[in-house]
């Protein structure tokens, strides 16, 4: 699985109240959930995403409170993945749950700047600035887990497995 898009840079500890604000938690469609991802943080945020743009971000990415919604948001909004120096507990089991692809990699959070085009192959964890050819490494992402991400989520996987994990 291979993700190409856009950078967008954040810095530490974004928590979930910055990536979808707790006014918009009672929105169940997860279009009109989207539309509000990072509405006070970066409020062009989703009028300017590509599909398969990539988050790219400091420690601590998605502390706070343990709500669904912010994985789901950017999702929704067209993220292709996040990539973090570090990730709150809670949101990386959230985000596989709900397919959203995320690596950590302290050396390309540092180092690839904002709009920078970036390349991630999920299975080795290379991640490439494209403009410059700098590749960069995650930790890569286990099996079973690239296998969730590919159904769209655990419940699609648990469907298709008919309840095999």
């Amino acid at each position: 699985m291979k993700i190409v898009g856009r950078a967008w840079c954040f810095g530490d500890h974004v928590d979930t109240d910055l990536i979808i604000p707790g006014r918009y938690l009672n929105v169940s469609d997860r279009d009109e959930l989207a539309k509000h991802c990072f509405a006070d943080l970066r409020p062009e945020f989703v009028r300017d995403l590509s599909p398969g743009d990539v988050v790219v971000a400091g420690v601590n990415f998605g502390c706070g409170s343990s709500r669904e919604q912010a994985p789901l948001a950017m999702k929704a909004a067209g993220v292709g993945a996040v990539v973090a120096k570090g990730f709150a507990r809670i949101f990386y089991r959230n985000a596989f749950n709900i397919g959203l692809p995320i690596l950590e990699s302290e050396e390309a959070a540092e180092q690839i700047g904002e709009g920078k085009r970036v390349s991630i192959d999920l299975s080795t964890g290379a991640i490439v600035e494209t403009g410059n050819g700098t590749c960069f490494s995650a930790r890569p992402i286990p099996d079973f887990m690239r296998a969730i991400l590919k159904q769209g989520g655990l419940v699609n996987y648990l469907k298709s497995t008919g309840g095999r994990i």
